[in-house]
Protein backbone atom coordinates (compact mmCIF):
# COMPACT_ATOMS: atom_id res chain seq x y z
CA UNK A 1 0.00 0.00 0.00
CA UNK A 2 1.27 3.46 -1.09
CA UNK A 3 1.22 6.16 1.77
CA UNK A 4 1.00 9.86 1.48
CA UNK A 5 2.03 12.32 4.42
CA UNK A 6 1.66 16.03 3.95
CA UNK A 7 2.71 19.17 5.67
CA UNK A 8 3.94 18.81 9.13
CA UNK A 9 3.34 15.19 8.79
CA UNK A 10 6.03 15.05 6.34
CA UNK A 11 8.43 16.67 8.21
CA UNK A 12 7.78 14.91 11.53
CA UNK A 13 7.64 11.57 9.89
CA UNK A 14 10.85 12.59 7.56
CA UNK A 15 8.85 11.55 4.52
CA UNK A 16 6.69 12.18 1.67
CA UNK A 17 5.85 8.46 0.52
CA UNK A 18 6.20 5.02 1.55
CA UNK A 19 5.60 1.65 0.46
CA UNK A 20 3.92 -0.38 3.79
CA UNK A 21 2.55 -4.32 3.93
CA UNK A 22 -0.56 -3.49 5.90
CA UNK A 23 -1.43 -7.65 5.33
CA UNK A 24 -3.57 -8.28 8.18
CA UNK A 25 -4.81 -4.10 8.78
CA UNK A 26 -8.51 -3.82 8.45
CA UNK A 27 -8.97 -0.24 8.66
CA UNK A 28 -7.35 3.23 8.86
CA UNK A 29 -7.34 3.23 12.29
CA UNK A 30 -5.40 -0.04 12.14
CA UNK A 31 -3.01 1.52 9.64
CA UNK A 32 -2.15 4.59 12.28
CA UNK A 33 -1.73 2.35 14.60
CA UNK A 34 1.31 -0.09 13.11
CA UNK A 35 2.56 3.08 11.11
CA UNK A 36 3.07 4.83 14.77
CA UNK A 37 5.48 2.27 16.14
CA UNK A 38 7.54 2.74 12.88
CA UNK A 39 9.47 5.50 14.48
CA UNK A 40 9.38 8.22 17.12
CA UNK A 41 8.53 10.78 14.17
CA UNK A 42 5.54 8.58 12.88
CA UNK A 43 4.88 8.51 16.42
CA UNK A 44 4.40 12.41 16.73
CA UNK A 45 3.11 12.62 13.70
CA UNK A 46 -0.11 10.66 15.03
CA UNK A 47 -0.04 11.64 18.57
CA UNK A 48 -3.03 13.83 17.85
CA UNK A 49 -5.61 12.26 15.63
CA UNK A 50 -7.93 15.19 16.03
CA UNK A 51 -5.64 17.48 13.98
CA UNK A 52 -5.15 14.54 11.02
CA UNK A 53 -7.37 13.69 8.12
CA UNK A 54 -7.26 11.34 5.78
CA UNK A 55 -7.90 9.73 2.13
CA UNK A 56 -8.05 6.79 0.86
CA UNK A 57 -7.69 6.35 -3.32
CA UNK A 58 -8.03 10.41 -3.32
CA UNK A 59 -11.45 10.43 -1.28
CA UNK A 60 -12.15 11.60 2.35
CA UNK A 61 -12.62 9.13 4.60
CA UNK A 62 -12.91 8.32 8.33
CA UNK A 63 -10.58 6.48 10.94
CA UNK A 64 -13.03 3.35 10.82
CA UNK A 65 -12.62 3.21 6.71
CA UNK A 66 -11.97 -0.41 5.78
CA UNK A 67 -8.30 -1.15 3.54
CA UNK A 68 -7.78 -3.23 0.62
CA UNK A 69 -4.65 -4.06 -1.19
CA UNK A 70 -3.37 -1.72 -3.32
CA UNK A 71 -5.04 1.38 -1.67
CA UNK A 72 -3.49 4.82 -1.56
CA UNK A 73 -3.37 6.29 1.81
CA UNK A 74 -2.81 10.18 2.18
CA UNK A 75 -2.57 11.57 5.70
CA UNK A 76 -2.95 15.48 5.82
CA UNK A 77 -3.57 18.93 8.39
CA UNK A 78 -6.89 19.83 8.41
CA UNK A 79 -7.55 22.32 5.24
CA UNK A 80 -8.82 25.44 5.30
CA UNK A 81 -10.03 28.28 2.66
CA UNK A 82 -10.64 31.79 2.53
Amino acid sequence: MKVLYFAWLRAKTGVGEETFDAAGIGDVAGLIDALSRRSPGHAEAFANLKVVRVAVNQDYVGFDHPLKPGDEVAFFPPVTGG
